[in-house]
């Protein structure tokens, strides 16, 4: 019971005796004998009741000062992705952060030092996030400009976010709950999955995660219009950019926004979100200079035709034609989560990419009959005459998938996950692989990229005719109870799974013992140890 309770009772029960105590005086005064005929006998004497203590309500709590907030935590992370396929490359196609196959992976340690916005603040409030990681996932997690090429090695360093966040009481009949704001680097708001490991499902990623944007620099403005409703409109120099050169040297800005919905109490949120605007970086060696033309050793098939002089078969790293300030790339999605019960939470994540810019020009040849044109125009083995020597037709690239999550708590040790996407595609043109150190941020920048590996150079399939990925996930949660406290370490995740990918479409993209494959089975399990120091 609160003490203004007790508070409150005892003076209604102090005030009722004193009344009481009053009116029997009045009644001895009119007629003594009135009270003594009628007044029952005296109960037998009852043992006397405990004194209670004083109860004295003091001040309300003061409110934690701001820096009694201030957290700083993280996790170590460690896995590997093993492969049947027994691939001859070591990799696992359609993967980043798995992609190294057979083999054990560190994956990552990640500092987070935080202060919050307070959830309840009514007033202004602000905090700031700090968040950085070295591992062998920072490959793909660069901006660009920033400590990308700081290690030469898997293993490399950067940071994940670094932002200031205000809360600010401006209320209105359209932000009742007032406006939120971020500025600075953060990660993107689109999709299910997100960079932090132990905030996910699985230790492999979908499609839709591993080829849509990671982290973008700029503002965003949360404004929180009705309890149910949340309008995001945000600004930002574009996908895994900072600001400046060589941190965003196409120099234009993107929109990143959209609408968010809490209902049912919390228990049903969708999130619709975009992030659009130009993307193709400005060509720093469009010709390759210095590579060698010819094709690589070791690999089981001829590249095809321009490889790797027309790196049109890759798409825009070294090839677009595009006026990068004005060629679109939009990345979409439509996230809902269902808490169906304490125990039962459903996910659906739908994804559109569109890209506008892939070798667009006013006139000139499609960009899918470059490969003829090479044949017949000959030179170089007939292998590259015709790029550069004539305009590229606009083309563009499409791609749009949906992942299927169900995820249910057994215990508080053990959760089972399950997770089903088809993605499509279009051109092969989204669903790439980087090798190399150093390959996804030579991409960002646009430098000349022979490492990197596209569908496209390949001649064992038609050129730019799309891939359809099918993808089944199981896997589980294993959190067990640590058998002594220990300092720092705040528990233990364990997530084994299982996965099996394969295409719908004929195509065959995986990489195998002797060659490709339609399909590739995979049997994964990481390792996550959380810790706090404060």
């Amino acid at each position: 019971m609160k003490w203004y309770y007790l508070s409150t009772v005892a003076a209604l029960s102090l005030a009722t005796s004193i009344t009481s105590a009053h009116a029997q005086a009045k009644l001895f005064e009119v007629d003594p004998t009135l009270i003594e005929e009628n007044q029952p006998a005296a109960p037998p004497a009852a043992a006397k009741p405990a004194k209670k203590e004083k109860v004295v309500k003091g001040p309300p709590a003061p409110p934690p000062a701001w820096l009694d907030t201030l957290t700083i935590d993280g996790y170590i992370e460690g896995g590997v992705a093993v492969n049947f396929n027994q691939p001859f490359n070591k990799l696992n196609w359609g993967h980043l952060y798995t992609d190294r196959a057979n083999w054990p992976t560190f994956n990552g340690l990640l500092l987070t030092v935080q202060r919050p916005l307070d959830p309840k603040a009514e007033g202004y409030d602000f905090g700031f996030k700090f968040q950085g990681m070295i591992g062998e996932d920072m490959r793909y997690n660069h901006y660009i400009g920033i400590l990308d090429y700081a290690i030469h090695s898997r293993t490399q360093i950067g940071p994940i976010e670094a932002n200031v966040l205000a809360h600010l009481p401006w209320t209105s009949p359209i932000s009742e709950g007032g406006v939120d704001l971020k500025l600075g680097m953060f990660v993107t708001y689109n999709g299910a999955e997100v960079i932090p490991a132990k905030d996910n499902l699985f230790y492999s990623h979908s499609y839709i995660f591993n080829f849509g944007p990671f982290l973008h620099t700029g503002a965003m403005v949360t404004t929180h219009v009705k309890p149910w409703l949340d309008v995001y409109t945000g600004v930002t120099s574009g996908v895994n950019t900072s600001l400046g050169w060589p941190g965003d040297n196409n120099a234009a800005a993107s929109f990143h926004g959209g609408l968010g919905l809490n209902l049912l109490d919390g228990k049903l949120t969708i999130m619709a979100i975009t992030h659009t605007g130009p993307e193709n970086p400005r060509q720093t060696d469009p010709l390759g200079v210095g590579w060698p033309i010819a094709p690589v050793i070791g690999w089981p098939i001829n590249f095809a035709a321009g490889w790797p002089a027309n790196q049109g078969g890759f798409g825009q790293p070294t090839a677009c034609a595009c006026n990068v300030n004005t060629a679109i790339r939009s990345f979409n999605n439509i996230t809902t989560t269902w808490k169906a019960t304490d125990d039962l939470t459903l996910i659906t994540d739908m994804s559109f990419m569109l890209e506008s810019g892939w070798n667009p020009s006013s006139f000139g040849l499609p960009q899918k009959a470059w490969n003829a044109a090479n044949a017949i125009v000959g030179g170089l083995g007939g292998n590259g005459a015709f790029w550069g020597t004539a305009p590229a037709y606009p083309m563009g690239a499409r791609a749009f998938g949906i992942a299927q999550y169900a995820s249910y708590k057994i215990n508080d040790i053990f959760k089972i996950n399950g997770r089903a996407e088809f993605f499509r595609d279009n051109n092969n043109f989204f669903v790439s692989a980087f090798p190399g150190y150093f390959d996804s941020v030579n991409l960002f920048h646009g430098f000349f990229c022979p490492s990197c590996i596209n569908q496209n150079l390949y001649t064992n399939r038609p050129i730019y005719s799309g891939t359809s990925y099918l993808a089944f996930t199981l896997g589980m949660t294993i959190t067990p109870e640590l058998p002594a406290k220990l300092p720092y370490v705040t528990g233990l995740i364990i997530r084994p799974e299982l996965r099996w990918d394969t295409t719908v479409n004929g195509t065959t993209p995986f990489f195998s013992r002797n060659g490709f494959s339609s399909n590739q089975g995979m049997f994964n399990m990481d390792v996550i140890i959380p810790f706090t120091i404060l």
